[in-house]
């Protein structure tokens, strides 16, 4: 049987002098690194602000028509619609209410039809035209819409409103307010916290009968 000399590779001088050798230029690229390294980005990664700096270089142009005003953005691509309109254009009538897509206070117009926009990057919407609750009076002449919901006391805390608004406009012109029932069906994806639903529904239905122009 071997002795545990036998099995032990013997360290040798030359072994020695290899390993200080790697040790010194490591050591070498390092102090080599530093030193022509600027000032202040030594500086910014002491504050961390490398990733505030790949943010800007991750950005993407976005074009799109809001209200019928054209905007060109530069956003991250993980920004949603509903952020970039609330933080960017400062478009805060649409709401953040659940963020999941569940409450419907989101609710915007692409191309004509209503998406929750918490849901929906601003990249997937470049190029194409956005209606937010800003966008539906003209002027000073509010939509009809807009004054059934008053006429008819269709709000309580207002939180939901614009969405439920935006979501109403979407059900008629879809053809889906043909009844009360139809009219529920086709607006449960807005929550009212207040409960004001029946007066909602009287103000769709109103729109609808009075043959106005939405």
């Amino acid at each position: 049987m071997e002795s545990k000399e036998s099995l032990t590779t013997p360290v040798t001088e030359l072994d020695v002098e290899d390993s200080s050798r790697r040790i010194f230029l490591k050591q070498s690229s390092l102090l080599t690194a530093v030193a022509l390294t600027p000032g202040i980005a030594v500086k910014a990664a002491d504050l961390h602000v490398d990733e505030e700096i790949a943010a800007v270089f991750e950005k993407m142009p976005l074009k799109m028509e809001v209200n019928g005003k054209q905007h060109s953005l530069s956003v991250e691509p993980r920004s949603t619609l509903l952020d970039i309109l609330r933080e960017q254009l400062d478009l805060t009538g649409t709401k953040k209410g659940c963020d999941h897509g569940q409450c419907g206070a989101c609710t915007v117009h692409v191309d004509g039809r209503r998406i929750n926009s918490c849901l929906t990057l601003g990249v997937m919407v470049n190029g194409k035209k956005i209606t937010t609750i800003e966008g539906l009076a003209h002027g000073d002449q509010l939509h009809p819409m807009q004054e059934a919901f008053i006429k008819h006391d269709g709000f309580q805390c207002g939180y939901c409103t614009p969405g439920q608004i935006m979501s109403a406009v979407a059900c008629i012109r879809e053809g889906h307010a043909g009844s009360e029932h139809e009219i529920r069906e086709y607006m449960s994806g807005n929550i009212c916290r207040c409960g004001a639903y029946p007066n909602i529904v009287n103000a769709i239905q109103e729109v609808k009968n009075g043959g106005q122009a939405v």
